[in-house]
Order: structure tokens, then C-alpha cells, then sequence
């Protein structure tokens, strides 16, 4: 009895049957997702876990409780970050709940693009003796605020405004942003900002562009708000297409745009783009996938029209 009560709650035991429920669920992998519910629950790295584990560690009765409780909220296809309340982000973490879009490995690239573009209009400032090597970076869209943040912190001296019309989505966007010296507003992207006109050095947004009446396929992307995902439209370009324009209007000439979209709208992003000659050197870039999930323009010196 006393070793069927041990193995019971041993840390191994609990980890064996968190990892069965979650596989039996359809979760990817229901072993690290498990681990790292119980670091969650330990206050531990997932490392430790793994060693603990090993050695033969018990977990308290309230521990192996609310490791239980978070196991049955991820087999329910909750995402884990949900239930960790962090997601990791390039060189951040973030804080995430429910109500936030959780940031995506494919965007990590579209981050990257804007913090080259800004490294290097930080780099042409100080070789012109203008501006003091602050780029001016506005990031469209924020949601979490995890490509503001990601700026921030490894462009060091930018300015950084991000902007976030949900205000449920631009609760954690402050969590996120204010610790970082970045300047939130909640509000629409078309109308932003209308003191940074013609002035900013980057703009970068992952808008909602999921095209209407699309299912995503991954059951814990269906937990993602609809506010985050839809773009508007049959083929999703209603809101790619104002932050198009809402672009055009912040950037200076030879500033960039950098927009995140989904596969199937690279050429209309880019007809977008090049109307009007508001923007030249338009390139779609592909993901670690081969998929075509961004798009990179600079800004013309055309005027918009009123």
C-alpha cells in the first residue's frame, strides 16, 4: 500500500499520466507540454523537471492537484501558454492570456526584418548626424505587443510606438510594452498616430488577415480572438489593405514597411502596394516553411491622395 500511494504521486508518475492524457487528446507533444505544466506548478525550469523526474521526486498533494488540473486544460487544446501565462517571443517573454493573440515562430522572421531595417536607419542617422540614432518604429496591430518588444530590446535607443485597437488585447500589450519603454495606443491602425505622419523610419504589423469563413486547422488556434485572426473579406485583405494605407501615410520617404500576411495573398499585398506608387522595392519573403508569409517595401517620396 505505501508504494502504490508513493508512486502514486511521484513527480515521474504524475508526468507518465499527464503525458497519456495529453497524447490521447492530439496534443503535438504531450511529454514537454507536461514537463513544462509542472515546472509551471514547481516554479522550476524545465530541466529540473526532467531531473527531479529522474531522481524520484514526490510532488506535494496540492502540486500534484493543480498539475492535474492544468493537464485536463490542455487536453481540452487550451494553449499551454494560456496556462503558463508566458510565451517566449526572440529575445523576450511576454505575459499572454486568454483575449491575446499568441505570437507565432513565423512572425519571429517578420520582427527580424524590422529590427535590420531599423538597425540600419539607426545607422544612417548617425553617420548624417540626424536624429540622434533614434529610429522612429511603429508596429501596427500589436496584440501582445510582441514584435514592439522585440524592437525595443534589441534595438536599443528606438523609439517604439505600438498600436492596438482591442482593448482586451492591449491589456497585455501594457504589461508587455510599458516595462520597455514603449508607447501603446489604443485605437485604430487606419487613424493612428496622425503627429507621426510622413515621419516614421519603420512600420511593421501583423494585422488580422485570415481570410472570412476560414476554420484554422490547429484546434488551439481556434482559442485565438476572432478580433486577432480575421482580416475582413473572402480573401481576408480589408485590414492588410488599411494598414497598407496607414503606412503610407506614417512613413518617411525610403522608410520601410514590413507586413506579415498569409500564404495565399502575396501578390495581392503586393498590388496593393505598388498602386498609387506609394511604395517601391516590394518583396515577398518566404518562412522557415518555404511559404510566402511577408512582405517588405520602402516608401516613395509620391504624395498620397487627399
Amino acid at each position: 500500500m505505501t508504494d502504490a500511494v508513493t508512486e502514486a504521486v511521484t513527480l515521474e508518475s504524475l508526468l507518465r499520466s499527464s503525458t497519456e492524457l495529453l497524447a490521447a487528446a492530439g496534443v503535438d507533444s504531450p511529454r514537454a507540454d507536461a514537463e513544462l505544466l509542472a515546472a509551471h506548478v514547481l516554479g522550476a525550469s524545465r530541466g529540473e523537471v526532467a531531473a527531479w523526474a529522474i531522481a524520484g521526486r514526490r510532488m506535494d498533494p496540492v502540486q500534484s492537484v493543480d498539475l492535474r488540473r492544468l493537464s485536463i486544460s490542455r487536453a481540452t487544446r487550451t494553449p499551454l501558454q494560456y496556462l503558463t501565462g508566458t510565451t517566449t517571443f526572440r529575445s523576450v517573454e511576454l505575459q499572454v492570456g486568454h483575449g491575446v493573440f499568441l505570437p507565432r515562430p513565423e512572425t519571429e522572421l517578420v520582427a527580424g526584418a524590422a529590427i535590420d531595417a531599423a538597425l540600419a536607419a539607426q545607422n544612417s542617422t548617425d553617420d548624417q548626424g540626424g536624429a540622434e540614432g533614434r529610429p522612429l518604429v511603429i508596429d501596427l496591430c500589436t496584440g501582445s505587443g510582441a514584435i514592439a518588444a522585440a524592437v525595443a530590446s534589441e534595438v536599443p535607443g528606438a523609439s517604439v510606438h505600438a498600436v492596438e485597437a482591442d482593448p482586451e488585447a492591449a491589456w497585455w500589450a501594457a504589461a508587455n510594452l510599458e516595462p520597455r519603454g514603449v508607447a501603446l495606443h489604443v485605437g485604430d491602425a487606419e487613424t493612428a498616430l496622425p503627429d507621426l505622419d510622413g515621419r516614421a523610419d519603420v512600420v511593421v504589423s501583423n494585422p488580422p488577415y485570415v481570410p472570412d469563413g476560414r476554420i484554422p486547422a490547429q484546434a488551439e488556434a481556434r482559442r485565438d480572438p476572432g478580433l486577432a485572426l480575421y482580416g475582413g473579406g473572402a480573401d481576408g485583405m480589408r485590414l492588410p489593405t488599411v494598414v497598407a494605407a496607414a503606412a503610407a501615410r506614417l512613413l518617411r520617404p525610403g522608410g520601410t514597411l514590413v507586413m506579415e500576411h498569409d500564404d495565399t495573398q502575396g501578390e495581392l499585398v503586393a498590388a496593393v502596394l505598388r498602386r498609387d506608387g506609394l511604395f517601391s522595392d516590394v518583396q515577398t519573403r518566404e518562412d522557415l516553411n518555404g511559404r510566402p508569409r511577408y512582405t517588405i517595401a520602402a516608401r516613395t517620396d509620391g504624395t498620397m491622395a487627399r
